[in-house]
């Protein structure tokens, strides 16, 4: 970092390289660091996904469990009964649906988990829960797809460059 930050005629001058050489340097060393930081990144997503994955098995087999009990709530959704309000406070935290609320762009803000729990929620139930027309509920939900699928992305990317560099140990 403190080669990068350096005046490039002054590096040049000390290493007695021409400038040409010294920029090509300082953006190699530029490079390092941006890729160290995406890395960085890439592996803090990555742990953020492996939990989730944790969450959600755990999730499963814990709904798995009481399948055997029968489910009154069904009655009620059968019957017409108006239960969004419930749905979307029980399958969402006041803490999620509040940064849903406040937030100028809450999909940046929320884990993956909550992305996944926001976008398996009904658009209706979710308007409702936030006080929010059913298109603006619709939208939000396209946002936090939009956003979960690019952190997918960046793990998949890792995956391969992972796999990619195995083979290459040695640098130049």
């Amino acid at each position: 970092k403190v080669l990068i930050d350096v005046p490039r005629s002054d590096l040049a001058e000390e290493l007695a390289q021409g400038e040409t050489k010294v920029q090509v340097l300082q953006d190699t060393l530029q490079q390092v660091l941006d890729r160290r930081e995406e890395e960085r990144q890439s592996r803090q997503l990555l742990q953020l996904y492996l939990e989730a994955l944790k969450t959600e098995d755990s999730i499963l087999s814990k709904v798995a469990e009481p399948e055997a009990a029968p489910r009154t709530e069904l009655d009620v959704v059968d019957t017409g009964a108006s239960s969004t309000d419930t749905s979307a406070t029980t399958a969402l935290s006041n803490q999620v649906l509040a940064a849903l609320k406040e937030k100028p762009a809450p999909e940046l803000c929320l884990d993956s988990q909550d992305l996944e729990l926001v976008l398996k929620e009904d658009a209706a139930a979710l308007a409702s829960a936030l006080g929010w027309d059913k298109q603006k509920a619709g939208a939000l939900q396209a946002a936090c797809e939009q956003e979960l699928s690019k952190r997918l992305q960046q793990v998949q990317t890792l995956h391969s460059l992972r796999s990619t560099s195995k083979g290459k140990k040695t640098l130049p």
